[in-house]
């Protein structure tokens, strides 16, 4: 089986885009710095084209081993595909179990299939950086922050429960210094754009009103009415101190002529009464003389 029967053909659309994208990820500076370190610890070198020289995985297989012998057991030099991808796979086992992690791990087929190179490059970088952590002397990567792990005891911990911590905010060294009574208005000043300073900050400003000089002058009883005034208008003055006789008046009010509750009301009216022509109860029907007012009952 030849080694092109796993070479895809061009990519389009979609696919050819974020390939570009990825492959200008690509750094040829790291891709510098990866070949004088794998040549220096396995001692093998490394062709013009760095991920051909290392997609048959035995220089991968070799770099482990050195940073962790026995890793790999059987490293195979054929040129089989099925070999090669064997290698491969040993590989990123091996770098699993060193301690890489895998989001930082590529896929077989992004080195055998060239579909992201990218991604090799940041696999070897995390593999170097790890390496370097370890104790082994790396001129790439950055070394990986050690796990301190602390233990406390139960009783720390139920301590711990009562104090309110930092990150919800504090109360300690709260002051009201510099604050303005309520309703006073809050000065900006900038020293940039010229402006005064405050020289006083208790006073309410006029803006907001004031109750200097208040009076009731002039204000007129509860129920009166208010009189506008226009002398342009050839408007009189009304006496203001005086309910209207349109809102009633109980000036010359009596109870005259008021019956005890339960009394019929006499309606009297001459034209529909006529002049009785005989005595009324309790008088002698010689004596009896009644003008010519008539009264009707409205019973």
């Amino acid at each position: 089986m030849s080694t092109t029967h796993f070479i895809r053909g061009p990519a389009y659309g979609m696919s050819a885009e974020v390939k570009n994208k990825l492959a200008q990820k690509y750094d040829p500076q790291k891709e510098h710095e990866l070949r004088q370190w794998i040549e220096e610890l396995t001692g093998k070198r490394i062709g013009e084209n760095f991920m051909e020289s290392l997609k048959d995985g035995a220089i991968l297989c070799d770099l482990i081993n050195k940073l962790q012998p026995g890793s790999v057991r059987k490293v195979n030099e054929s040129t089989q595909n099925w070999h090669q991808l064997e290698n491969i796979g040993n590989f990123i086992k091996a770098i699993t179990k060193y301690g890489v992690r895998p989001h930082d791990i590529f896929e077989a087929n992004d080195l055998f299939e060239n579909t992201n190179h990218t991604q090799v490059q940041s696999t070897l970088i995390a593999l170097a950086s790890m390496a370097k952590t370890k104790g082994i002397k790396v001129n790439m990567g950055v070394k990986y922050a050690e796990k301190h792990q602390r233990k406390f005891l139960p009783e720390k911990l139920k301590e711990g429960r009562n104090i309110i911590g930092l990150q919800m905010g504090t109360n300690k060294f709260a002051s009201q210094q510099g604050m303005t009574a309520y309703g006073t208005r809050r000065h900006l000043y900038d020293p940039k754009l010229g402006t005064d300073q405050p020289l006083d900050q208790a006073t309410i400003s006029l803006q907001m009103g004031t109750n200097k000089g208040a009076s009731q002058a002039g204000m007129t009883a509860p129920g009166t009415k208010r009189q506008i005034f226009e002398p342009a208008l050839g408007m009189e003055h009304c006496d203001t101190q005086n309910i209207s006789l349109q809102m009633g008046s109980n000036k010359g009010a009596s109870q005259q002529g008021m019956t005890v509750y339960g009394l019929p009301r006499q309606v009297y009216d001459s034209k529909y009464c006529l002049t009785p022509n005989y005595a009324m109860i309790g008088e002698d029907e010689g004596q009896y003389n009644h003008s010519h007012h008539n009264f009707y009952n409205s019973e």
